[in-house]
């Protein structure tokens, strides 16, 4: 890469390589272009400001925006492996006697699928549950609403109400987005209420499940600040995106599922 180029162009090139890297660091940048480490974080801030990218603390990384909720049938079938290993590892956050809130997705029913073995009572709209709860240890209780097809689930007056009459002492909450700037976002404003309402209902542990597709990933409504939550478990490649300093500095612990010496306690 050529030094000495105008802002401009400089800027494009950085915008170039973060869309085809995902991932751009200052001091690599600083010396590809030879210019410093200051210029570098202005160029960065920049393109933040076009929504191009979102700051790290070393870099930045790619800003995917998810206007639109892809179907349950689609996401079942992605990253099967990273959702089941996400899955495991929050499973040992979880105790027999907790009462466990958890929202709608692919990643939340492979999650209560591999607690099927626990003695929880498990209170949820993701309507996948159903055909696990025949043969678990687990008590069940639906919130009540309007089906929605698209992400099979419910959601609407009847289950936020239902809510506002439960304290859980753990819940388990799947994203569409995982932002460090814009915390947890999801396409869909009934599945954001629901999910928000998991969250206030709960005193004590939010554990956030997410694959490492979901970060950088900015969509229509905010579920929560991440001061909100104290556990993101995700998987290797979450490693070379976020910065775990950052993470702890919001309060939140990092968990990557499938590697040894990273389960929490």
């Amino acid at each position: 890469m050529a030094a000495g180029l105008i802002p401009a162009d400089r800027q494009k090139a950085i915008r170039e390589m973060i869309h085809h890297q995902g991932i751009v660091r200052v001091n690599e940048l600083s010396e590809m272009f030879d210019v410093s480490v200051l210029t570098i974080r202005r160029d960065l801030d920049l393109l933040e400001q076009r929504g191009v990218l979102e700051r790290t603390h070393g870099g930045a990384i790619l800003r995917q925006n998810m206007p639109v909720e892809p179907l349950y049938s689609q996401k079942e079938q992605i990253r099967k492996n990273e959702k089941e290993q996400i899955a495991r590892a929050a499973v040992e956050l979880i105790q027999d006697g907790d009462m466990v809130l958890i929202n709608s997705g692919s990643t939340t029913q492979a999650v209560i699928s591999a607690l099927a073995h626990k003695k929880i009572t498990i209170i949820t709209n993701n309507i996948g549950a159903a055909r696990i709860a025949d043969a678990a240890d687990f008590d069940l209780i639906f919130i009540g609403g309007n089906y929605r097809t698209q992400s099979q689930s419910v959601t609407g007056d009847i289950g936020l109400l239902a809510l506002g009459r439960i304290y859980a002492n753990k819940a388990v909450i799947g994203v569409d987005g995982f932002s460090l700037t814009y915390g947890l976002t999801t396409p869909i404003m009934q599945e954001a209420e629901m999910t928000r309402k998991m969250i206030e209902a709960t005193v004590g542990t939010i554990i956030v499940v997410a694959d490492s597709s979901k970060i950088g990933v900015v969509s229509n409504f905010r579920t929560a600040d991440l001061r909100r939550i104290d556990y993101l478990i995700t998987d290797d490649g979450a490693k070379n995106i976020l910065s775990e300093n950052e993470l702890n500095q919001a309060g939140v612990e990092m968990v990557i599922a499938g590697s040894s010496g990273n389960t929490a306690t």
